[in-house]
């Protein structure tokens, strides 16, 4: 048979580049980047030419199993499977109710919503408000903070920049694509400025100016360019006189942090301040470009991101091209069932749950052990967790973990034997997105590009894997809700997502196989913002009504040299924790051998003299220690890292650096923990004492019965 090359995306990450899939013989043999699409533009990173040996891995789960009392796993028909899940469900809600029990998603559905949709939906019909999902750590808190101060989403368009401010984000290695057309701009001349705020000069900031930061004191420095640039009146008047309210209470308020006194919270020298508030006040267009999680994951992070957002208003950096654009979201059509409760979390962070009449759909995951252990606010008695790994992923591992084992009842559906997945009762075996076809949408959500295209199934499923519309459909049949599961092939699926969207299958499949714009990409300022002024809202009277603070403040870490000098005399390292390599997406491909080659292991960065105080050199294994647990990794040394900090990644088992981060103390705004800026101390360990940190599954890991994925 002649090679076929298909176009879709990859959603291997949010970016969901586009991709031509070579299949031959029913077979994929070769993934390369797709060159017409918007984003990607025919670039493609190393998780993208591994799919092949990903989607084939020998370690992939191809049946359903059920874990025996001797906690050895059984292979099981699907039937078996669904009735028992069935069947455990519904005693769990005639026992103890519907929001005993909790759905988790791993995707919230930008690059997945075949899977966030319709476990939504499931759980609005079996009737528990308990969706948890990685946006209680997870970016919500930038679209709030962007929400509260503009009414809406607007999105950062650096390519189009002529000065960006990049904080804690090191695309390189996480946001590849996006980063490859700043270089471009770069190269070009258009994008004149780049600075790079993060405590390790990451590449991009050998072309740029780098701020190396003390971690956790984000806000702190944007407090004090806010004081520069109002101070010396570098704001744009007229558009904070037309568009914005609250500026002579922000004007006020900024007075108190000078340069100087910054300067002593964050470690940056006063005059590079100065020097990067003048450039972004100056050289128009500019742009904020914050890091996935980089500030949201502080006890301070939404008025992190709160800020952000005020310094790009009162520079008139809105809806211009380069500056933070707001564009029509595509309309998809919506398969949600309200919940007629509310979950965990809306009492201690309301707004997280709802304001101005906008409600979110997910709870907030870091009470879930709470709730679980302590039966607070109540118990949670059982958990259906697709694609998502909380017993890594999640803030303090070791608790989330004595907490799913505590659980009457525990599905997983997923495409391995995943931490979380060895903890259940039944694992399901899922297809990957190249085994499904669905509806490739994120593009307006993270790139400010009004794009879709249908994402094709590239080949048919391994083994006995579902897609997860199956799973959640007949999951839901099966307990007596088929009037809301009507669909019954992905076609009809991608259909009812499409037609309110100008779009159509067709059109997506055929005529523009490489996707399309749903609608034209336009600069226009807005007349009134969807705010309960009509304005930007600087000062924030929703957050002062509710016992925030209406204006952002510099809040130290909890756990600091500042905030707690008794605990940095016993922790004298500064740990910073969730660094991206390309090879992986948080747990994601670690058994593949294609990108397994290039990075092996674990590494902790830590700069030369740090790691000679403690007697480490390049290479040693050593243990790094919080409060909460200990971890031993191999260390990397770097004089690119600030001294005095060490650098743990994220995603790695043996190496995990959950083990070492706590659920509390959370924001009060959005109940987000801190995982940026701990304290631990570290020490020199022999290799013969410490387990093997490398991450290579083998099968009879995955399966203790010796039952083979084949």
């Amino acid at each position: 048979m002649a090679m076929q090359v298909i176009k879709s995306d990859c959603i291997m990450c949010i970016n969901s580049c586009g991709i031509n899939a070579y299949v031959e013989d029913g077979k994929l043999v070769k993934v390369e980047g797709m060159k017409e699409h918007p984003i990607s533009l025919g670039e493609i990173c190393p998780r993208g030419t591994a799919l092949p040996e990903w989607v084939y891995s020998k370690d992939r789960l191809t049946f359903p199993m059920q874990k025996k009392t001797d906690g050895n796993w059984e292979r099981i028909s699907w039937d078996y499977a669904l009735d028992t899940i069935a069947e455990k469900l519904q005693e769990i809600k005639d026992k103890y109710g519907a929001r005993a029990l909790a759905v988790y998603t791993g995707s919230l559905g930008t690059e997945n919503i075949e899977l966030a949709a319709f476990a939504q939906r499931f759980r609005g019909v079996y009737g528990t408000p308990n969706l948890l999902s990685v946006e209680g750590n997870c970016f919500r808190s930038r679209i709030m903070a962007r929400q509260m101060t503009f009414g809406g989403y607007p999105i950062e368009e650096p390519w189009n920049s002529k000065c960006i401010i990049v904080f804690g984000q090191n695309m390189d290695n996480s946001r590849i694509t996006v980063g490859r057309k700043i270089y471009k701009a770069m190269d070009a001349g258009t994008l004149k400025h780049v600075i790079i705020v993060d405590p390790k000069k990451i590449p991009m900031a050998e072309r740029g100016i780098h701020i190396q930061i003390r971690p956790g004191t984000d806000t702190a420095l944007c407090l004090g360019m806010l004081n520069v640039i109002i101070e010396q009146g570098l704001y744009d008047k007229e558009f904070v006189e037309k568009f914005c309210i609250g500026f002579d209470k922000l004007s006020e308020h900024v007075k108190q942090y000078t340069p100087e006194k910054m300067s002593e919270i964050t470690w940056v020298p006063a005059e590079d301040i100065r020097r990067i508030a003048l450039l972004f006040a100056t050289v128009k267009p500019a742009s904020i470009v914050p890091g996935t999680c980089s500030i949201d994951q502080h006890v301070n992070g939404f008025q992190g991101n709160r800020v952000h957002a005020i310094m790009q208003a009162i520079t008139g950096n809105i809806d211009v091209p380069g500056g933070w654009v707001s564009i029509p979201f595509i309309r998809l059509g919506d398969m949600r069932v309200t919940e007629i409760s509310d979950p965990i979390g809306t009492d201690e962070h309301p707004l997280f749950r709802r304001f101005w009449g906008r409600t979110s759909p997910y709870g907030q995951q870091m009470l879930f052990a709470d709730a679980v252990l302590k039966g607070k606010p109540y118990h949670i008695k059982g958990m259906i967790c697709t694609g998502g790994n909380p017993a890594v992923t999640l803030p303090d591992s070791e608790r989330i973990k004595e907490a799913i084992k505590a659980l009457d009842f525990v599905v997983v559906s997923e495409l391995f034997m995943t931490e979380t997945a060895k903890l259940a009762d039944i694992v399901l075996p899922a297809c990957s997105f190249l085994e499904k076809a669905g509806v490739g949408y994120v593009y307006g959500v993270t790139n400010c590009i009004p794009y879709a295209m249908v994402r094709k199934k590239v080949i048919e499923p391994i083994g006995e894997c579902w897609p997860d519309w199956k799973i959640w459909t007949e999951i839901g049949r099966r307990m007596g809700y088929g009037e809301f599961f009507p669909w019954n092939t992905e076609e009809e699926i991608i259909d009812f997502f499409l037609k309110p969207s100008g779009l159509n299958r067709e059109q997506l499949t055929k005529e523009h196989p490489e996707g399309a714009y749903y609608t034209e990409m336009k600069y226009v300022q807005q007349k009134r913002y969807n705010t309960p002024s009509g304005k930007i809202e600087l000062y924030s009277q929703t957050l002062a009504e509710n016992g925030y603070d209406p204006l952002p403040k510099p809040v130290e870490p909890s756990k600091s040299p500042v905030s707690n000098p008794e605990m940095y005399k016993k922790y004298p390292v500064i740990l910073t924790t969730g660094a991206r390599i390309p090879e992986y997406t948080h747990t994601q491909l670690r058994d593949v051998p294609y990108v397994h080659r290039t990075a092996p292991e674990p590494l902790a960065e830590i700069h030369p003299d740090t790691a000679a105080q403690y007697g480490i050199a390049d290479g040693d294994m050593m243990s790094v220690e919080t409060p909460k647990g200990k971890i031993f990794i191999k260390a990397q040394t770097t004089d690119k890292l600030l001294r005095g900090v060490l650098s743990v990644p994220h995603g790695w088992d043996k190496a995990n650096a959950n083990v070492l981060t706590e659920l509390e103390p959370r924001d009060p705004v959005t109940g987000y923990t801190e995982m940026k800026a701990l304290l631990c101390r570290i020490s020199k360990v022999a290799p013969e004492v410490v387990e093997s940190t490398t991450e290579v599954e083998i099968a009879s890991d995955c399966f203790p019965s010796g039952v083979c994925a084949t």
